[in-house]
């Protein structure tokens, strides 16, 4: 492949053309009656533009024309682009905005009805946190952040899925006489019981945590947690730790934690 072109049906093609020269920096390469050839000289693709019912075109396309297209140009400094087409008077048909995958994007839209999108995307140094700069992010948690066990539901808070780096929290409910599993944890965990009483053995002591008392749990001490009465938890841990199982081989990694 030495190039890559897009070829668009208009009804009109020196609207186009001219939109395309006058604010995205094309110029035209070649022109003839009914078509025009557009390019900028960079990795942006070629754009030829044909009129409705030229000749070139297959029978069954003469008559449409370029619709449920987006014609998407990768720019850098998306901010000032906005601000120079804004002030030339192009019509932006969407703002810029910022999608979650990190795209931030906005649209013009040309007299022939092409949508024009510009794209930046967002890089890891521009989204990590510095001392200058700290960033910050607001978690809801959702359905799909929700797992059900037969003894307890646990609903995902932070966690490296969800926008952290070092630590994982979640909740934990647990209906009355309700028992977890015996298990050990390779990190440190600490549980805050926020309702009801939790009573966990560790190292073969056994302590009741009511509401509003915190438990330090130390790593790869082998645990188990009961609730005599109908109990909610929040647990924090480092985002690396796994669960091993008494009797099973290997460890297993907590789900909604990751």
């Amino acid at each position: 492949m030495t190039a890559s072109t897009l070829s668009l049906t208009v009804a009109d093609v020196a609207a186009s053309r001219d939109f395309f020269c006058t604010h995205l920096g094309y110029a035209v390469a070649m022109a003839a009656d009914g078509f025009a050839s557009l390019t900028r000289g960079d990795d942006a693709a070629d754009i030829v533009l044909l009129r409705r019912g030229s000749e070139v075109l297959p029978p069954e396309q003469r008559d449409r024309q370029a619709t449920g297209l987006i014609f998407a140009l990768t720019v850098a400094g998306i901010e000032a682009e906005e601000r120079r087409l804004r002030e030339a008077g192009a019509p932006v048909t969407m703002p810029l905005r910022e999608e979650p995958w990190g795209e931030r994007l906005f649209q013009l839209t040309d007299p022939n009805g092409i949508v024009v999108q510009l794209v930046e995307w967002a890089t890891p140094d521009e989204s990590a946190q510095t001392e200058e700069d700290p960033a910050m992010l607001v978690i809801t948690p959702t359905a799909e952040n929700v797992t059900e066990s037969p003894n307890a539901r646990m609903t995902g808070l932070a966690a490296p899925s969800r926008g952290s780096t070092e630590l994982s929290t979640w909740t934990v409910a647990m209906e009355a006489g309700r028992s977890g599993p015996e298990h050990s944890v390779s990190r440190e965990q600490v549980w805050t019981v926020t309702a009801g009483v939790l009573e966990v053995t560790c190292g073969g002591r056994t302590e009741k945590i009511a509401a509003g008392q915190t438990l330090v749990l130390p790593p790869e001490a082998l645990r188990q947690v009961h609730a005599p009465q109908a109990a909610e938890a929040h647990v924090a841990m480092r985002a690396d730790g796994v669960v091993s199982v008494p009797g099973t081989e290997g460890t297993r990694v907590l789900p909604w934690a990751r």
